[in-house]
């Protein structure tokens, strides 16, 4: 495999010496665009770097893996994320496949696998360890019906469970507190909703809410 043919991986973890082990096994087989480890750090180089492939973290301070797809996934929709975590509970893996992650491996994946891992996500496969697809199956066998509402349609699964709060009276910090996520990360969240619907405060956010039925 030529240098130019490999597929680009950016390595995001808030453990220095996991971002290290995972660059030394891959570096051969795949190319290390970069190694980051907070949530604003991932944010700015998934903006700047373009990888094909992200290696996420799922739990990380200031909302996690969850909040850098969000951040990303609508004006870099090529970009592939690969949840990479210790957790393997339900409701992590249902939450970050959710905010647009492609698979969800546990650290306790050998080299090998996580190579070929990273390649199946990348030519668009969803790829899971054991036991864990049975989770995803068992959430959105579950789902209620897809929406039909273009309007609703423009938000993120993020953006949608933020707009629900604010409309149902939280402040930004009880929503940052009830969701694991940032004020900041919230503010943004609220701001991105102002934008796509073309309202211009939380009073009509919560009213547009009203009228098509998120709370």
């Amino acid at each position: 495999m030529t240098p130019a043919s490999k597929i680009r991986v950016l390595i995001v973890d808030d453990h220095e010496l996991f971002r290290s082990g995972v660059r030394s096994e891959l570096r051969d087989d795949l190319e290390i665009v970069g190694a980051v480890g907070t949530v604003p750090d991932a944010i700015a180089a998934v903006r700047s770097l373009k990888p094909d492939v992200v290696l996420l973290d799922v739990h990380m301070p200031a909302g996690g893996g969850s909040a850098v797809i969000d951040a990303v996934r609508t004006d870099l929709p090529a970009v592939r994320f690969l949840a990479l975590s210790v957790s393997d509970a339900a409701e992590d893996v249902i939450g970050v496949i959710r905010a647009g992650a492609r698979g969800y491996v546990t650290k306790s994946i050998s080299p090998e696998d996580l190579q070929a891992a990273v390649r199946r996500v990348h030519e668009g496969d969803a790829v899971f360890s054991p036991r864990l697809a049975g989770f995803v199956l068992d959430a959105f066998n579950t789902e209620p019906p897809v929406s039909v509402d273009p309007e609703v349609d423009l938000l993120s699964p993020r953006e949608r469970e933020v707009l629900r709060h604010i409309a149902r009276g939280y402040t930004y910090k009880e929503v940052a507190a009830e969701l694991g996520i940032s004020v900041k990360t919230v503010e943004t969240h609220v701001s991105t909703v102002l934008r796509k619907l073309q309202l211009s405060s939380r009073h009509e956010l919560s009213r547009w809410a009203a009228d098509h039925s998120l709370v």
